[in-house]
Order: structure tokens, then C-alpha cells, then sequence
């Protein structure tokens, strides 16, 4: 399904105000066609670009930028497919993704900065000191799935996050009536023979809640609407009301990657590394539960000989749930890299 566009493009929303004291403003860049919104704090120091994940948004490094800004030029983005930005329903790689990182180094940044990505951002990050060097002065790869989402392993040896995907897209590619709640509606693996799920009374619930508020602010994004209601969900169903299910399904059906190769990147990355590795599981029934295990770090630190390692006993987005963790391990990390001009 194509020619359909973001009904949130291009939208401002107001900044939460500690970021907004902090110095931060939104804007947006036009990047051959292809809007990419994006959070920017005060010129500071090196720029340090946050690459969010897939499914999340800019939003997701809030706990974390004030601290950062201390320190860095901070820019926090959403990438295509994304919250303010555009939607590219048909075209969706690892290349088409990647080219707007690199555009937004070259037109928006200005100079070489750290790129900093979780999960699919860190794989983006990648992608960006091996294709755009002369723009990267170095990488944060925040438990990226390097090797463990390249076929046919992604579909044949860990089907659990593949199965993910094809959730998110059962349960947001209706566009007319997308269940961003029904998100929360998944099967968490805790042992060889037993998972873990919200319950689905209380996933209801959330369903009729965000259905309310969306009767009342059809133009928004999706909320649950409740003053004080814990903000991680309400992030969670924010950001998935504002997804294009098709950057999902690019992954399910074999367009997002191209002929990228990661152990290729790798090698030709030349750049400081900085690898957070955060908690896994693998199970013989479902594969790995996260997004890499020891030997795809190591491998990473073999062909990337520039690495610095850090395990950091973390739930998948390290950033969200350690986040004075992830503070040192950057602020340290970029400390020790060149400033330039």
C-alpha cells in the first residue's frame, strides 16, 4: 500500500518544560523531499546525534538530553516512518534510511559528530560511519541487532522479534482503525516454557481509553488521556499511533535490507566504537529474546577493532531504563574524542 502520507508531519508540539529550560527547541529539515522533525539543545560542544529505535521516538532520550547537553550539541531526531516526520510508504532500507542520517550530518549538523542509535538507530549508526565517514567522528551502538536482523538468521533462527514486527503490523497496518494499545498485546519469553503478558482485561481497558481520546483529538496522536498515568506506556502507544506500519513490514518482507551488510560495515568502519550491550535470553522455542547475544558482541569487537565494550545489565533500550548508566558511558566515551571544528 503506498500514497498515503503522515498525518503528524511536519506538527510542533510543545517541548516538556525541563527540556525547554534546558535550551531546546524542535525544527525540521527538508531532506530532498523527505521532512525530518528533530530536537536540538544549545551549541556546546561535539554534536551528538540520538537515532531512536524503531517504533520510538525522539522523545524516548528525554531523561537523558539535559545531561547530555551539558556536554554535547545534542540532536535527537525521528527518523522517516516516524512521529513528526515523513512517511515513505514503499520506500523503506537500510540505504534510504541511512542517506537521510547522512544528509542531516552534512546540511543540518555541519560538522563531524558522534551518532548515537538504539537498536535499529544503532544498526543506522553503523550504517552511517561506513557510508558517510567524513561526516562521523564516532559511533554509539546501543544494543544494536547487528547480525541478528540480517536474513535468513532474522526469520529462521530468532523468531521472537521477528514476530514482533508482524504484530506491530497486524495491530497498526489498518490505518483507519489503527489499535496502538494492542501493541502492548505481546508474548515476553521468561523461560524455555513460559512467557509473560499484560493481562488482556487491562490492554482493554487501554484500547477503550486511547479510542476515547482519540474521538476527542482526532489530530493527535494517540494518549491514554490520564494525568499522571505512568509515562512509559503512554510513550509506548504515542509512538506507535505515530509508526508507519510499512517500515514494519519492509523488514517482514525482505525491502528494508538491500544488499547492506553488516560484518562489510564493520570492517570498513574506521571510527571510534562505542558498544553498550545491554541483557538477552535465548530459548530453543523462540530464539533470541533481545537484540544480541555474546558472540555477535564479540564478532563486533573483532572486525571493528576500535571498540569499546560496555555490559550494562539493562532492559533493551538502556537509554530509557539506565539512563545515569548511559550518561557516563557517552559523556566518558566522548570526553576522550577530539573536538572539531
Amino acid at each position: 500500500m503506498t500514497g498515503y502520507r503522515n498525518p503528524f508531519e511536519g506538527q510542533r508540539e510543545p517541548l516538556p518544560p525541563d527540556l525547554a529550560e534546558a535550551g531546546f527547541r524542535q525544527e525540521f529539515a527538508d531532506l530532498d523531499g523527505v521532512v525530518l522533525h528533530y530536537v536540538r539543545g544549545r551549541d556546546v560542544g561535539l554534536p551528538l546525534v540520538l537515532v531512536p529505535g524503531q517504533m520510538s521516538l525522539w522523545s524516548s532520550y528525554r531523561k537523558v538530553m539535559p545531561a547530555l547537553a551539558r556536554q554535547f550539541t545534542v540532536y535527537a531526531i525521528d527518523v522517516r516512518g516516524h512521529g513528526n516526520s515523513s512517511w515513505t510508504p514503499g520506500d523503506y532500507s537500510w540505504d534510504a534510511v541511512g542517506t537521510d542520517i547522512a544528509r542531516f550530518l552534512r546540511q543540518v549538523v555541519g560538522r563531524p559528530a558522534i551518532v548515537s542509535g538504539n537498536s535499529s538507530g544503532g544498526v543506522l549508526a553503523l550504517w552511517s560511519a561506513a557510508n558517510a565517514p567524513e561526516h562521523v567522528a564516532a559511533i554509539v551502538l546501543e544494543d544494536p541487532p547487528i547480525f541478528s536482523v540480517e536474513m535468513p538468521r532474522f526469520r529462521d533462527r530468532d523468531r521472537w522479534v521477528h514476530g514482533s514486527l508482524a504484530h506491530a503490523v497486524d495491530v497498526l497496518g489498518d490505518l483507519e482503525r489503527p489499535r496502538p494499545a494492542s501493541i502492548l498485546r505481546q508474548d515476553i519469553p521468561v523461560s524455555e516454557t513460559r512467557t509473560v503478558r499484560l493481562p488482556d482485561r487491562f490492554v482493554d481497558l487501554l484500547d477503550r481509553l486511547v479510542a476515547r481520546h482519540r474521538r476527542r483529538h482526532p489530530d493527535r496522536p494517540a494518549s491514554l488521556g490520564l494525568g499522571g498515568w505512568p509515562g512509559s506506556l503512554d510513550e509506548r502507544i504515542r509512538a506507535a499511533s505515530m509508526f508507519d506500519p510499512d517500515f514494519a513490514r519492509a523488514f517482514l518482507d525482505g525491502r528494508f535490507y538491500g544488499d547492506f551488510s553488516h560484518e562489510d560495515a564493520l570492517r570498513r568502519t574506521t571510527c571510534p566504537v562505542l558498544l553498550l550491550h545491554a541483557d538477552w535470553n535465548r530459548y530453543e522455542a523462540y530464539g533470541l529474546v533481545g537484540a544480541m547475544d555474546d558472540d555477535d558482541a564479540r564478532r563486533v569487537r573483532e572486525l571493528a577493532p576500535r571498540t569499546v565494550y560496555h555490559r550494562i545489565h539493562a532492559r533493551h533500550v538502556i537509554h530509557g531504563d539506565k539512563p545515569e548508566e548511559f550518561i557516563t558511558a557517552v559523556t566518558r566515551f566522548g570526553g576522550a574524542l577530539p573536538v572539531t571544528s
